[in-house]
């Protein structure tokens, strides 16, 4: 079999439970009008439909703020900006309407191709827009008059649940109407939280001209909580443009009412909605509401997950081998890690009551995971626990993991320094060493 087959097939199966997490959930996606403008605008769409053909609920929020930009520069136009926010006259509202209804027939009728020879062969996509979203005026700020600039004051989630029920992509624009009958200039990054915060959707995303969010060494940020994410904004270690700030300022808003996870990713590689919806790491950044990642005690739910990461390890005879119904006899000894619904770390702390000791064992981490300290978090807990226990000591036994042991400020000990019942089970032929830890 070609390596690249093999590659297509490993990536393809490691999706799988991704794709089966998604299915029947909703997600809000901000396009802005730099994605459409500078980015992978067709891929984009593209990978939407596919998104849609999973099974997945799709609220599609398109923004437009660099082609209103150049017409109003092309007319001669001139509108302030205040707060960040554009001052919308009739004049610049009907530039507003023009761009904005252009760019909503574009995207409906590239989301309604089905040609052979493109990824969206076969697909029947049913795009709806409408008056989902009632705008009110912003009114005045500071002795700045908004004039026709909006925000959201009420969305029919009634209308937009029924909709999403029927399989349809909802589209939805930064012009919105008000129970007066005028119409407001609102931004799509309002729009596609308050979506997502009314809808309760499971996630929004929206893209950047990066892969995300920046530290101060130009490493991606993986992810954030909302705190720190606000901190980021109040800090930057490098330039915000406007959208991604109002972007990020969003996602904030949006984890704080109910929102799992916000997912910020490049518009201007090939396939990043993909590859940070269906793969383990990801490529952009995420804020979210509790860590993707936790650390918490097994259950006999977690036996296949630690089966299939240990056996690995077994076969190489670097594990001694633990049968399916020792483990589920011992399952409760465990700590895992768990990420996205797979198990990527385990340890174990078995008990030695009578000599008042625990044995730290089984520590494995996933091959994708060994580069950030997970397995110095599973000792940490395990060495708590023990200090619980009132255990005094902690050992371990490893054939491969010396170094990493005395790291961690075990030292080695001889057999005779085991309990009586583990000196008993020591295999002589492994010729395992041994470490001990003081807890006192």
């Amino acid at each position: 079999m070609l390596a690249g087959t093999t590659q297509l097939l490993d990536s393809f199966r490691h999706s799988v439970p991704y794709v089966n997490a998604h299915r029947g959930k909703t997600f809000v996606i901000m396009l802005g009008g730099e994605a459409i403008e500078e980015g992978q605008y067709r891929a984009i769409i593209n990978d939407v439909a596919l998104l849609h053909s999973l099974g997945i609920r799709l609220v599609l929020v398109h923004g437009a703020r660099p082609q209103i930009d150049t017409e109003l520069y092309r007319r001669g136009l001139s509108v302030g900006f205040h707060n960040g926010v554009r001052i919308t006259d009739e004049s610049a509202l009907r530039v507003v309407h023009q761009i904005s209804g252009a760019l909503q027939f574009d995207i409906t009728a590239r989301l309604s191709m089905s040609l052979s020879n493109t990824p969206m062969q076969g697909a029947q996509i049913n795009v709806v827009s409408g008056n989902f979203v009632i705008a009110q005026p912003l009114g005045v700020d500071d002795g700045v008059d908004y004039c026709l600039s909006g925000k959201v004051r009420r969305i029919d989630i009634n209308g937009l649940t029924q909709q999403l029920d029927q399989g349809c992509i909802v589209l939805l624009g930064p012009v919105a109407a008000s129970v007066t009958g005028e119409s407001f200039n609102l931004t799509a990054e309002e729009v596609a939280t308050q979506v997502a915060v009314r809808l309760q959707a499971d996630k929004m995303i929206g893209f950047s001209c990066r892969k995300g969010l920046l530290d101060g060494d130009a490493n991606l940020i993986s992810e954030l909580m909302p705190a720190t994410a606000q901190a980021y904004l109040d800090c930057p270690p490098h330039p915000v443009c406007q959208a991604t700030r109002a972007f990020i300022s969003g996602s904030i808003e949006a984890c704080r009412r109910g929102v799992a996870r916000c997912h910020l990713i490049s518009y201007q590689e090939d396939g990043a909605l993909l590859q940070e919806l269906f793969t383990r790491e990801g490529i952009g950044t995420q804020i979210v509401t509790e860590s993707a990642e936790q650390l918490r005690r097994a259950t006999i739910a977690d036996i296949g997950g630690v089966l299939e990461l240990i056996q690995p390890l077994e076969e190489q005879g670097v594990l001694v081998r633990r049968s399916r119904e020792q483990l589920e006899m011992e399952i409760e000894q465990f700590m895992v890690i768990e990420r996205d619904n797979l198990i990527i770390g385990c340890a174990a702390l078995y008990p030695f009551e009578e000599d008042n000791a625990g044995e730290f064992a089984c520590l494995v981490v996933h091959p994708d995971y060994r580069d950030q300290d997970r397995g110095q978090a599973l000792l940490h807990n395990i060495i708590s626990q023990a200090k619980a226990r009132g255990y005094d000591r902690l050992f371990a036994l490893t054939t491969r993991s010396i170094h990493w042991f005395l790291e961690q400020g075990f030292e080695p000990v001889d057999i005779d320094a085991l309990p009586v019942k583990k000196k008993q089970l020591y295999n002589l032929q492994r010729r395992s060493k041994i470490f001990a830890l003081t807890l006192i």
